[in-house]
């Protein structure tokens, strides 16, 4: 069993790209799917957010929500929106904003190396949003949200798929939020035993995002067990990328109130753990250990003592810096992924968004973080530790409907 291999996509006719991809389906609510989708019959988000199709109010996970996912699915490929390639193929997909640019491999990875953790994690999963996952890949038979991984960038395998881009792509859009998405088609049987045979002999690859889609992928094919290992549900969709093109944003944190302290009592109990300099302007960290904090209309910068920087590689993190050094000794946020004193802001957003919801009253303070890095990420999963919740956030992000993958 290889890591990855080759498979016969279902993606829209090239002509169609544009009507059919849409954003994934874990970053709009339904309201706004609703919205996006509207006089657009073709969009996949009739098939990854169905229940825009059923009353307003109708629960995401109705099971007639994926009755319906399954029939939109099956009208798109009725109608020649979606077609099916003849043999199994290899995809370059890359990825456009602004001056950034990211070229990655689709196919598919083997959910025996995700269990045996060659394919790494660095998440926990919730086991509502696994039912979800499962539920949808069954109703379809098929799996059409990607899980977005890295491989440490190896300049012979980026090569590979960078001369690929040298050629004429089947797609080359722009997406409504301004990202362009740009696909090839790998057919000739050469190259892809080449490119499989480079991923082969990879140590291991990191999930970036995308640990619920993976966690469903193999409990199908666990459930699929007597259909045998090589079959196509031994194997999960994936887009995989170097790990030195990923872009991850800053992931900030906002704070309801002060944990009953004054603004000048809870500047001074910060003290203890960082130097705190008061600056002009929306202050973005200049590298790790270091925070922007928007307290009562001003803006301070937070530099962690070095002393307080522990070797392990998830406290040494600057999430986990903030919750163990100010969070939960000074705010008594012990669990920032249940308690409802605290919300956490992409950083797409910008420190403006941040300053709005303190000015607001909403939030009494806010805090701006360095973005984590990909090293970072890929040293907890080497580690076989878990990340603190809203460690990264992953831009651009990956089209839903531009690839999927079918289940014999």
């Amino acid at each position: 069993m290889t890591l990855i291999r080759p498979f016969a996509g279902l993606r829209p006719v090239d002509d169609r790209a544009a009507d059919v991809i849409a954003p994934p389906y874990d970053v709009l609510n339904s309201a706004e799917a609703r919205n996006l989708a509207q006089d657009r019959p073709w969009s996949f988000l009739h098939i990854s957010r169905a229940e825009i199709d059923l009353p307003e109010g109708t629960n995401p996970y109705d099971p007639l929500v994926y009755e319906t996912a399954a029939a939109n699915l099956a009208r798109m490929e009725t109608a020649g929106i979606l077609r099916r390639d003849s043999s199994p193929c290899y995809y370059v997909y890359q990825l456009v904003m602004g001056e950034h640019r990211q070229t990655g491999l689709v196919a598919v990875a083997s959910v025996s190396e995700y269990n045996s953790n060659r394919i790494r994690k660095h998440e926990f999963t919730r086991p509502d949003k696994e039912d979800d996952r499962v539920r949808q890949i069954e109703a379809l038979n098929a799996q059409t949200g990607p899980v977005l991984l890295a491989y440490r960038a190896q300049a012979s395998v980026d090569g590979l798929l960078e001369a690929v881009t040298h050629t004429q792509p089947v797609v080359d859009l722009v997406s409504d939020d301004g990202i362009g998405h740009r696909l090839w088609v790998i057919s000739d049987d050469a190259l892809i035993r080449r490119i499989s045979g480079a991923f082969d002999a990879m140590e291991a690859l990191y999930i970036a995002d995308g640990h619920h889609r993976s966690a469903a992928a193999s409990r199908v094919a666990a459930n699929r067990v007597g259909r045998g290992a090589d079959s196509s549900a031994a194997y999960f969709l994936a887009v995989i990328f170097p790990h030195d093109q990923m872009k991850i944003l800053d992931y900030n944190r906002v704070v309801r109130d002060l944990n009953g302290m004054s603004p000048e009592t809870f500047l001074a109990g910060l003290s203890d753990n960082f130097s705190v300099s008061p600056v002009s302007a929306a202050c973005h960290p200049a590298g790790p250990g270091e925070f922007g904090m928007y307290l009562a209309g001003q803006w301070y910068r937070l530099t962690i003592y070095p002393d307080r920087v522990p070797a392990d590689p998830v406290a040494r993190l600057d999430v986990s810096l903030l919750a163990d050094n100010l969070l939960a000794p000074v705010l008594g946020i012990t669990d920032p992924r249940r308690d409802q004193r605290i919300d956490f802001v992409g950083g797409i957003r910008g420190l403006g968004g941040l300053e709005r919801r303190v000015d607001s009253g909403e939030m009494q303070v806010a805090f701006s973080m360095y973005a984590t890095r990909m090293e970072d990420l890929m040293a907890v999963a080497d580690a076989g530790e878990v990340m603190p919740p809203k460690s990264t956030w992953f831009e651009p992000k990956l089209a839903d409907g531009l690839v999927s993958h079918v289940l014999d």
